[in-house]
């Protein structure tokens, strides 16, 4: 028996997905991606009552707790649900313990907790953290228990997911949901902020410090930059600020007051009754614009809200994403969202943007255009004589400016490095146009399930993700910090080995790069002659 929340298609798909998967003994830590908007909390709820097993649900805030036991009460109502976090300890006699990680990192709050036959994972990018790994592995998570994660993203700075999740068995697009109208669109614009100097802001585990950065905004002017955009982009809209730190979102509220737009500003420390009433206050309407540090961007709901400021630039995908989402929710009179990205000037690092809310490939939005629009007209474009042209792309530009770590052969293919294997790029019949191929010694040079020649932006995407999805342990990441290391001893030996030439103060990504790319060489540049043989011939 369950309420009245019924499912959408997508919704029932993932919830077939996962049982399916748990029954035919595929995996049992299996993960959902879904964004924001697209209703996870309604997915798991309907999973728990469907699959008729004791669960626990684990989250990290207590938003998150609060809002999975009130949805699985309002779907399931016939199921007994308890929470267990600070002074509540309601795991007896109930059918669903809906429970806090920093509850259950103590053995002696968890042991008590037996009988669970499912376990679900609330914001499953945060389990490859040593607390959710000692907690899962008590219920079970590695001897077969099932285990359920969902998350708006899958990706995380400091990796090990894999460890975790041994699948992602259903995945949607945010784009889908936008064109079906379960989230709105959104149209972009950039906050130029003069004498922001993004370059130097050191980073720490691959996104910008969040202390060097507040410093940079503040000593930029930032706020001030930030209130007269809003002023003029955004006055009739509701919004969010993400701050760095929470002394800028304590200035960019008061900035924006002054400005006439009502504004406040909610942190992690900020006592629980005092954040309490600012967001009551926003919530009827009294404020116009939340301020934040690392408070609103998981758990958070106000559909009212329509304008996203990201004044806490990021190169992590993942966070830029859970702040976007915030807006996309669809409410009365809401015809899409805007986002003002703050940016200032740099050459080194690649931030976030508004097209990586997708994973399909889209060019850098025109001031006029909302993400919908950018993806229809990312199409072939017609030319007299009826030959195609893909739209035009930079090699280098795109090459260098990915997460993911691609280098290039002698030969001039372009591959990414994944441990043993190599995913790789070969030119197809259409100029612009490549097909993917993954090398392995086992097996050779294969290609994916559905082999067929993509524009180049498409293929390095469906590489990246073929390379995630079945290497990602083995990936290396621009940003991933040991690359900035001095070269090991035994690096160089190798490379000495094999005659490599290594400049003095060479770091280990820059070895390791060289190391990879004679490697692939020899594998690869024969194959990939091999195969433009005919074509050439």
């Amino acid at each position: 028996m369950t309420g009245t929340l019924t499912l959408r298609p997508y919704q029932t798909e993932a919830i077939d997905r996962l049982i399916g998967s748990w029954r035919s003994g595929t995996g049992n830590r299996l993960a959902v991606v879904l964004p924001t908007g697209a209703g996870k909390t309604v997915v798991l709820s309907h999973l728990i009552a469907r699959f008729g097993h004791r669960a626990l649900v684990i989250a990290h805030r207590d938003e998150l707790i609060q809002q999975a036991a009130a949805k699985i009460r309002a779907i399931a109502p016939h199921l007994k649900v308890g929470i267990v976090k600070a002074g509540r300890n309601e795991h007896r006699g109930v059918d669903v313990v809906v429970a806090s990680i920093q509850t259950l990192a103590s053995l002696r709050r968890r042991a008590p907790i037996t009988g669970i036959g499912l376990v679900v994972v609330d914001e499953c990018h945060h389990a490859a953290a040593d607390t959710y790994m000692t907690v899962l592995e008590h219920f079970g998570a590695w001897a077969g228990v099932p285990v359920a994660g969902f998350t708006a993203t899958m990706t995380r700075t400091d990796g090990g997911l894999a460890d975790v999740w041994q699948d992602i068995v259903f995945k949607l697009d945010i784009l889908d949901l936008m064109k079906t109208g379960h989230l709105v669109n959104v149209r972009g614009k950039r906050v130029v902020v003069d004498g922001l100097d993004l370059d130097s802001v050191k980073t720490r585990g691959g996104d910008l410090q969040d202390g060097q950065l507040g410093q940079a905004m503040e000593t930029s002017g930032a706020a001030l930059v930030v209130a007269d955009a809003y002023a003029e982009h955004a006055a009739d809209r509701a919004g969010v600020v993400f701050a760095p730190t929470v002394a800028t979102a304590r200035s960019m509220a008061d900035v924006l007051t002054a400005r006439g737009i009502p504004a406040a500003a909610v942190w992690g420390d900020m006592a629980a009754e005092d954040r309490q009433s600012v967001l009551q206050r926003y919530k009827d309407g009294s404020l116009q614009v939340l301020t934040n540090c690392s408070v609103l961007t998981e758990g958070w709901d106000a559909p009212r809200a329509s304008c996203a400021v990201i004044a806490r630039p990021t190169k992590s995908v993942g966070l830029y994403v859970q702040m976007v989402g915030r807006v996309l929710r669809p409410y009365a009179g809401k015809a899409d969202a805007l986002v003002l990205d703050v940016v200032g000037s740099s050459t080194r690092h690649k931030l976030a943007s508004i097209v990586d809310l997708t994973e399909r490939a889209v060019a850098e939005l025109r001031s006029d255009q909302s993400l919908i629009e950018a993806a229809d007209a990312e199409t072939d474009v017609p030319v007299p004589g009826g030959r195609a042209l893909a739209v035009r792309w930079e090699d280098i530009d795109l090459f260098h400016t990915s997460r993911i770590r691609w280098l290039r052969t002698a030969g001039g293919t372009w591959f990414i490095p994944a441990g043993a294997a190599y995913y790789f790029l070969i030119p197809g019949a259409v100029p612009g146009r490549f097909r993917i191929r993954r090398w392995a010694a086992d097996t050779g040079a294969r290609p994916p399930a559905r082999d067929i020649e993509v524009p180049q932006h498409e293929a390095m995407r469906w590489a990246e993700i073929g390379a995630t999805r079945t290497d990602g342990r083995a990936l290396a990441m621009r940003s991933s910090a040991w690359r900035g290391r001095p070269a090991s001893a035994r690096q160089l030996g190798m490379a000495r080995h094999r005659k490599i030439r290594i400049r003095p103060g060479s770091t280990a990504g820059e070895v390791s790069d060289a190391l990879d790319i004679v490697q692939a060489s020899i594998v690869l540049d024969p194959w990939v002659a091999a195969a433009l043989a005919p074509a050439a011939a």
